[in-house]
């Protein structure tokens, strides 16, 4: 008989999971708000300075989005463990998307693909998407693992992603704009997408994040008690971080 997707973290009560979904599609809506408001600045200030890096970053939004959407479609159904499938399925694809328009457009900008002109308005955005989204990435990854959703954190490293993106961006239209070097950021661009030709694959076979694994299990006395996706049985990831604020127990 076949495991489901996600197995309940041992040590882990209904409140506390309901808690932690509960912040998950938070996490998941201000992603979706932020990268919808990023898509339009970007698209818009890309179109305007001709910026292939630009045009690439919005569209890199409008992924992200569709990453993000498929978690909220997951976790507004009753039996979000039933849904795991296929959202990651989304994940998956949007990580293959985003590798093939970036390479395809870094491949064109090497070749001699038009120059860029200055734009203050996108280096802003992009370092303003650099401080902002490796806290929404870390806050849904530690959630989703404690929570025991490859969802949550396959979600979470496309979010991340986002952030290497943001600063390919600013390094790629800093040099462009003081130097003239218009082969930096597509050459950074490159390693981006086999990043996530990377997490896409896995995401694709489900091994974004590992369930919570029994006590028995050699990755349970890894050190740390970690496992090889860097996950924690729940009961050691509470222990650490001490109850939910927004827990019922908390202040017990």
């Amino acid at each position: 008989m076949a495991l489901p997707l996600v197995q309940a973290p041992a040590g882990s009560t209904p409140a506390r999971r309901a808690v932690l979904a509960r912040r998950v599609r938070l996490l998941v809506a201000a992603t979706i708000t932020y990268n919808v408001v990023e898509a339009v600045v970007a698209i818009s200030a890309g179109t305007i300075a001709s910026s292939t890096a630009l045009i690439g970053f919005g569209l890199d939004s409008v992924i992200e989005v569709s990453s993000a959407a498929a978690v909220a479609w997951q976790f507004a159904g009753r039996d979000p463990e039933a849904r795991e499938r296929t959202a990651l399925r989304v994940i998956a694809v949007s990580f293959f998307a985003l590798a093939a328009y970036v390479t395809v457009e870094s491949v064109r900008a090497l070749l001699g693909g038009a120059d860029a002109d200055h734009s203050p308005v996108g280096l802003v955005l992009a370092a303003l998407s650099l401080a902002v989204m490796p806290g929404l990435s870390y806050a849904q990854r530690r959630a989703g693992r404690e929570l025991g959703s490859r969802t949550a954190v396959a979600d979470s490293k496309q979010t991340l992603l986002c952030t290497y993106l943001s600063a390919v961006l600013l390094v790629g239209l800093g040099l462009n704009s003081l130097f003239g070097w218009s082969w930096a950021d597509p050459l950074a661009a490159l390693v981006i997408a086999a990043v996530a030709v990377k997490e896409g694959r896995a995401a694709w076979r489900g091994d974004a994040c590992c369930a919570a694994p029994a006590p028995a299990t050699p990755a349970a006395s890894a050190p740390g008690g970690k496992d090889d996706c860097g996950c924690r049985p729940a009961a050691a990831a509470v222990s650490d971080s001490g109850p939910d604020p927004g827990s019922p127990t908390a202040g017990a």
